[in-house]
């Protein structure tokens, strides 16, 4: 089933649900079917049919009331959830990381999913600000992938989660690279050290990629520009450690997770950096190992940053997160 949803700003905290044609040029309400999208992933297999009708119609240009698609209208698809789950499915970026804060890599973590809940009362849409009180923080961005689920029951296999993957989307986990060495030395997680997280303004479904997605794993490039200038493009198929039904079945090794909860691949890494980086502590840690110094600095108010992931055509799948530091008075 292909489909692409996005949630406008508007009609409340959890927006306006629209489909999105496939060119992210048009779309449409659908409130005969479902106002959020949160309501539609409750009811995923009546919604969906109904929806993959309207993005049809859509696609034909033979939806009446259809209006141009703007990402800025947009909030995130889901603008709160019930549950974000960040993973860190990219071993090699971990440690990288860890190098850079003095920190040594346990051998479990290449055997046991890294895995973080982060705050989804207020998830920010593709091009809401990244809000800082100093640039002393450290703020970087992290270009991720992420999966919507429907409702997973505690305890499944690995190879049970794989129909309970209902969209895909990219994500901007911004770090706070300052404050999150103290924070984690504390023994008990972040907080201060990660800001509400950006989404890409459209989800699609896993059919919507054809042969790109391959059931666990996105197996193309993950883009991401500072101010114009590309910092990197690994592929998100390649050195993903854990792909996602790894990382959903670790998310619910306790507990069940209801419908609309998001989980995120962590920062999108290659082992041979041939190809740049997601983050800017990557490349900075880099600099440091060849020149004995990091040279890159982290995000500065003014900067722009741009996530995107297009199909082998270089057509945008997602639409962009396009995001600029601002500061934000203490």
């Amino acid at each position: 089933m292909a489909l692409k949803v996005a949630s406008l700003k508007e009609g409340g905290r959890d927006g306006t649900l629209v489909v999105v044609a496939d060119a992210l040029d048009r779309a449409v309400r659908v409130p005969q079917v479902a106002r959020t999208l949160q309501r539609a992933l409750e009811d995923w297999s009546v919604a969906a049919p109904a929806l993959e009708i309207i993005y049809q119609l859509l696609n034909e240009g033979r939806v009446a009331d259809a209006f141009p698609f703007d990402p800025d209208h947009c909030a995130a698809p889901l603008p709160r959830a019930y549950q974000w789950l960040d993973g860190s499915a990219y071993v090699h970026h971990v440690e990288l990381v860890r190098k850079a804060r003095g920190a040594e890599l346990p051998a479990s973590f290449w055997t046991d999913p890294l895995m973080y809940q982060g705050g989804s009362d207020r998830l920010l849409g593709p091009t809401e600000p990244i809000a800082a009180v100093s640039e002393d923080q450290g703020i970087d961005c992290e270009a991720e992938v992420a999966v919507v689920v429907d409702d997973v029951p505690l305890g499944v296999s690995p190879t049970a989660t794989t129909g309970h993957i209902k969209l895909l989307m990219l994500v901007n986990d911004v770090s706070l690279r300052g404050l999150i060495p103290a924070e984690l030395a504390k023994g008990f997680g972040f907080v201060h050290g990660k800001p509400p997280t950006a989404f890409s303004p459209v989800a699609v479904t896993p059919d919507t990629l054809g042969e790109a997605w391959d059931g666990g794993k996105i197996v193309l490039p993950l883009i991401t520009h500072i101010n114009g200038r590309e910092l990197g493009r690994p592929n998100a198929g390649m050195d993903m450690t854990f792909d996602f039904p790894r990382l959903i079945a670790h998310a619910a090794v306790t507990r069940p997770l209801s419908a609309g909860t998001i989980i995120g691949s962590g920062t999108v890494s290659n082992s041979s950096g041939e190809a740049g980086y997601s983050c800017i502590a990557e490349q900075r840690m880099v600099e440091q190992l060849k020149s004995g110094a990091p040279t890159t600095p982290f995000l500065q108010f003014g900067d722009r940053v741009r996530i995107e992931m297009k199909d082998l055509e270089g057509n945008s799948i997602f639409g962009a997160i396009e995001q600029e530091v601002v500061h934000h008075p203490e």
